[in-house]
């Protein structure tokens, strides 16, 4: 699964900008004819896109024909060694001095007033931050109940103070990128019955107000967030603590993100290069929906200039694999040869439930899980009338290893299938689909939960997690 996710982080290409350059004058001592870089933030990476040359004065100019991306940047040591930060806006062109010696106290920039205030700002938080840490300091070896009271007035003090010194840059210099940097750093605040609710109502509101207010002062047009950090930070939070966690919701959210995040092209980049990465691999049974989603609405009649070919195909094979088997649809019927050579069919299987196990005979995961899953279907689940369809997936095994294996291990219950080799050539060649892609089987063994009328019900469970699952339908859940 990671794999998946990582081959589609090598997909994308940097996208450019067509607006005006940017020239950015750089004097960094005590570099002398050594490289250093420029880069910014994407989320969790740290795209170069930039280097320069100093020379014996510590000197060099980043410089391009194209303006930049508002956002966070970084102009990176020699060697990649460390980095600081600085802020790129409307202003792009401007000058920077530092020295290594005195970088975390001092750096000047000249025409460039977003950065000395970003660079005054990143000074007084690092020095509330000695504050607050040496009084955490002293609360976790306070002698006594009225020293820890003492220490706990002081760091709600502390943490007030921070918050009105943002607040009052917010007020002070409303159109400033730093300003629209901490708008989407806030948090709502709760008051009142909601910061401490007594009843159930109370609690309900109080999710109610926070997931309304949560977005307040962000833009998602706004490109410059994509470069930041903390901007992929407060969309996960959401999706995890507040978004419900079912496909209808989810898919409402990403659509609200993704439509003002149209007309930025480095918004939607970011939005669908997360997302997609998100919801590749799912989590979640349901997530299923929520990736064919994405491919439908956003790629399917859509080209991207950062997308590669190979990404492209990553996706569409991806959400190919997922459309036939989308939870609570019909599965596919599967027609293969049992043990007899009597092909048989999945939907003539009569049952209230059905099993389907993709597996394979020279899987040794298969070896130990089937067994196990046998004696569940004898002790519980036969008497419920559920039958297991076993298909028997032909890797570097032969059709005896296949026949041994249920012989040797008394699996006679089950029906029993033959994918061979050649059926799925034969399929393909077809241009049909395989049904380990109709069934996205990508490791052994791979089970589904099939109701009467063949419908998913859940998908890719563990034999014990589908025995939760028929307990709570037993209990009418």
């Amino acid at each position: 699964m990671k794999r998946l996710i990582a081959i589609f982080s090598l997909l994308l290409t940097v996208s450019t900008f067509a607006q005006t350059g940017y020239e950015i004058k750089v004097t960094f001592k005590p570099f002398k004819n050594q490289y250093i870089f420029l880069g910014h933030y994407f989320g969790k990476t740290y795209p170069v896109i930039d280097s320069v040359l100093l020379n014996e004065n510590s000197e060099g100019v980043f410089k391009g024909s194209k303006k930049l991306q508002g956002g966070v940047y970084l102009i990176g040591y020699p060697n990649r060694a460390g980095f600081f930060e600085m802020l790129i806006d409307k202003q792009q062109r401007f000058s920077v001095i530092a020295d290594t010696a005195t970088i975390k106290k001092e750096i000047q920039f000249v025409n460039s007033p977003d950065n000395v205030l970003f660079y005054k700002y990143q000074l007084e938080m690092v020095g509330r931050g000695k504050e607050i840490s040496a009084l955490q300091q002293q609360l976790k070896v306070a002698g006594n109940k009225t020293d820890s009271t003492k220490l706990i007035d002081e760091l709600v003090k502390l943490d007030k103070n921070v918050t009105e010194y943002r607040e009052d840059i917010i007020k002070k210099t409303p159109d400033n990128i730093l300003t629209a940097l901490l708008n989407t750093m806030r948090d709502p605040v709760l008051k009142g019955r909601l910061k401490d609710p007594k009843t159930r109502i109370d609690s309900i509101d109080a999710y109610n107000f926070y997931k309304a207010h949560y977005w307040d002062g962000v833009n998602f047009w706004d490109g410059r967030l994509a470069y930041t950090t903390f901007f992929e930070d407060k969309i996960d939070k959401y999706f995890t603590d507040i978004v419900t966690l079912d496909p209808d919701s989810v898919i409402a959210e990403i659509d609200m993100m993704l439509g003002p995040a149209s007309i930025n092209e480095e918004m939607t980049r970011f939005l669908l290069v997360k997302f997609v990465n998100r919801y590749l691999v799912q989590r979640y049974m349901w997530e299923d929906a929520v990736f064919v989603h994405l491919f439908e609405k956003y790629f399917s009649q859509k080209e991207y200039p950062w997308l590669t070919t190979q990404g492209r195909k990553t996706i569409t094979d991806r959400a190919y694999s997922l459309m036939a088997n989308i939870m609570g649809t019909p599965a596919t019927d599967i027609e293969l040869p049992d043990v007899s050579g009597t092909i048989r069919q999945l939907y003539t299987q009569e049952a209230p439930y059905t099993v389907v196990a993709f597996w394979d005979a020279t899987c040794g995961h298969c070896k130990e899980t089937l067994p196990k899953l046998d004696s569940f279907y004898r002790a519980k689940w036969k008497a419920t009338g559920l039958k297991i369809f076993a298909v028997s997936k032909e890797t570097d095994g032969t059709k005896n290893d296949w026949l041994d294996f249920i012989k040797e291990k008394n699996l006679n219950d089950w029906t029993h299938v033959y994918y061979s080799k050649a059926d799925d050539k034969a399929r393909m060649d077809s241009k049909i689909p395989g049904y380990s892609q109709l069934y996205d089987v990508q490791t052994f063994p791979t089970l589904y939960l099939l109701d009467k009328d063949k419908r998913i019900v859940a998908k890719k469970l563990t034999y014990k997690q589908i025995d939760e699952v028929l307990e709570l339908k037993m209990k009418g859940h």
